[in-house]
C-alpha cells in the first residue's frame, strides 16, 4: 500500500473513531433522545398506514391505543411521579420492570415499544419497517452508548410483547369469524347503502375487551324514535329535517360536513368502475389534534406519551360503547328511507358510510376524546386544526376541544348521514364515556 494511500486509510479510521467516541461521550443523550417530535411523527406514520390499509373505524382505534399504551408503560420507569396503567386497564397485568444493573435510555424503549406493537397489528409492515429503520437512523446521530441502546432495545421489546400478549385476549381475533350482519326487511331496520353497497362493519365489535368501561353496555342511550312515516310522527319529522338540512345547507355547513368527515369508506364511480378515496379516520383525526395540543403546548415527551395514551383510550371505548347500540337499534339511515318514501333523487352530501345509524359515532368518540383532551390541557385551549390538509381540507379554528367535538357532531346533520337524536344522545354517551375514563385512570403518584 503506497504512502498517501495509507495516510488516506489513517485518516478515515482516525474520523470513524471520533464520530464513534463522540456518540458514546455525548453527556445529553438522555435528554436529546426524549424530543417529543419522534413520537409525534412515529403516530403520524402509523395515521399514514392506517389510511393506506383502510382500517375501519373501530379497528383504527385498537391499532393506536396498544401502541401508546406500550410507548407510556416502557417510558414510565423514567419517571417516578407516574403511576402504570396496570391493574387499571382490564386485563393489564404488571408489566416487566427493567434490570436494576443496567443503564437503559427510556425514550428508545418506549420508541421500540410502540413500534414492535403496531407492526404487529397492521398490515403493511413494510411501511413500519422502512420508518423505523429511518428513525433509528436518526436517533443513532444522538451518540447514545451502544450498550444502553442495547439494552433500551431489548426492553422496549419486552414492554411490547407484554402489551400484545394483553391484546391478544379481546376477543378481536374471535371476532374476525363472527357472524355477518343479517339484512331483513323490516321497517326502519338498516340497509346497506350506495354506491358500494358494502356490508356492515363490524356487528361484533360489542364483544371486544373495553380498557375502562365495565362492560360494552354501561352507557346505554335512550332508543331512537319509532320508525314511522306518518306525517305526525316523530321520526318523520326528523327525516324531514335531514332531508331539508342538506337541500337548504349553506356553504359553512357543507365545509364542516367535510371537514369531519374522516370516512375511509369512501367510493367513486366512473361508468363500471369504482374506486376508494382513502381518508383519515374519526380517530385518526382526534390524534392528529392531540399531536397539535402537544405540540402548542410545548410539553415534554412523558406528557406527550401519556396524551396521546389517554386518547386512545377514550378513543378505543367510545367505539365499543357506540357499535354496542348500534347493532342493538340497528337504525335505517336517512339516505335510504328519503330515497324511498320522500325523494329517490336526494343524495346526502357525504356519503353515508356502511353501518347502523344510531347513535353517531363521531358525536360518542369526539365527545369523549375532547373530554381527555379537556382534563389534560383546559377548557379554553385555542388551535388550529390542519389535520385534514394533507386530504385536501382547509384548517378550522376553535376555542376549545369541547367546541370542535360539538361541531364534528352536528357536521352529520349537515352531512345528512345521521339523525337529531343519534347526535344529541351520541354526545351524552361520549360525555358518559369520556367522563368515567378521566375519573378511573389515575396516571400520577
Amino acid at each position: 500500500m503506497s504512502k498517501s494511500k495509507l495516510v488516506i486509510y489513517g485518516s478515515l479510521l482516525f474520523v470513524l473513531f471520533a464520530v464513534i467516541s463522540c456518540r458514546q461521550s455525548n453527556p445529553n443523550y438522555q435528554l436529546d433522545a426524549a424530543q417529543p417530535i419522534y413520537f409525534a411523527n412515529s403516530v403520524s406514520n402509523l395515521t399514514d398506514i392506517i389510511v393506506h390499509d383502510i382500517f375501519s373505524p373501530p379497528v383504527a382505534s385498537r391499532v393506536y391505543a396498544y401502541p401508546c399504551v406500550a410507548a407510556y408503560e416502557a417510558l414510565l420507569p423514567a419517571h417516578p411521579n407516574k403511576k402504570s396503567m396496570a391493574k387499571q386497564l382490564n386485563g393489564l397485568k404488571e408489566v416487566p420492570k427493567p434490570a436494576d444493573n443496567q443503564s437503559y435510555c427510556y425514550p428508545v424503549a418506549s420508541l421500540t415499544a410502540f413500534q414492535k406493537v403496531a407492526k404487529q397489528l397492521i398490515f403493511s409492515e413494510d411501511k413500519m419497517t422502512a420508518y423505523e429503520t429511518h428513525l433509528m437512523e436518526a436517533i443513532d446521530t444522538i451518540g447514545i452508548p451502544a450498550k444502553v441502546m442495547e439494552a433500551s432495545k431489548n426492553y422496549g421489546t419486552q414492554v411490547a410483547e407484554h402489551i400484545l400478549s394483553w391484546a391478544s385476549a379481546d376477543h378481536y381475533n374471535e371476532t374476525r369469524s363472527a357472524p355477518k350482519y343479517s339484512i331483513n326487511n323490516d321497517a326502519g331496520t338498516w340497509k346497506p347503502t350506495p354506491p358500494a353497497y358494502m356490508e356492515g362493519i363490524e356487528p361484533s365489535w360489542k364483544k371486544i375487551r373495553p380498557m375502562v368501561l365495565v362492560d360494552a353496555d354501561q352507557f346505554v342511550p335512550p332508543p331512537p324514535p319509532q320508525f314511522s312515516m306518518q306525517k305526525n310522527s316523530l321520526f318523520y319529522q326528523q327525516t324531514l329535517e335531514v332531508y331539508e338540512a342538506v337541500k337548504q345547507a349553506r356553504q359553512e355547513e357543507e365545509d364542516i360536513a367535510r371537514f369531519w368527515d374522516c370516512n375511509p369508506y369512501v367510493m367513486n364511480q366512473t361508468g363500471h368502475v369504482m374506486f376508494a378515496t382513502k381518508k383519515i379516520t374519526p380517530g385518526g383525526h382526534w390524534m392528529g389534534i392531540t399531536s397539535i395540543a402537544c405540540k402548542q403546548a410545548k410539553v415534554d415527551l412523558m406528557q406527550t406519551v401519556e396524551a396521546h395514551a389517554l386518547v386512545s383510550i377514550a378513543l378505543f371505548d367510545a367505539f365499543i360503547s357506540c357499535w354496542d347500540e348500534k347493532y342493538r337499534s340497528q337504525l335505517i339511515r336517512p339516505e335510504t328511507v328519503i330515497n324511498e318514501h320522500l325523494d329517490a333523487n336526494w343524495m346526502p352530501i357525504l356519503q353515508t358510510p356502511p353501518f347502523p345509524e344510531y347513535t353517531s359515532g363521531h358525536s360518542v368518540i369526539s365527545t369523549a376524546a375532547a373530554i381527555a383532551l379537556t382534563q389534560l390541557f383546559g377548557n379554553n385551549f385555542t388551535f388550529t386544526d390542519d389535520v385534514e390538509v394533507k386530504y385536501g381540507l382547509p384548517e378550522r379554528n376553535f376555542k376549545s376541544f369541547k367546541e370542535a367535538s360539538a361541531e364534528a357532531a352536528i357536521s352529520r346533520l349537515y352531512g345528512g348521514i345521521h339523525y337529531m337524536p343519534a347526535i344529541t344522545y351520541g354526545v351524552k354517551q361520549g360525555e358518559q364515556v369520556g367522563n368515567f375514563i378521566v375519573e378511573k385512570i389515575s396516571l400520577n403518584n
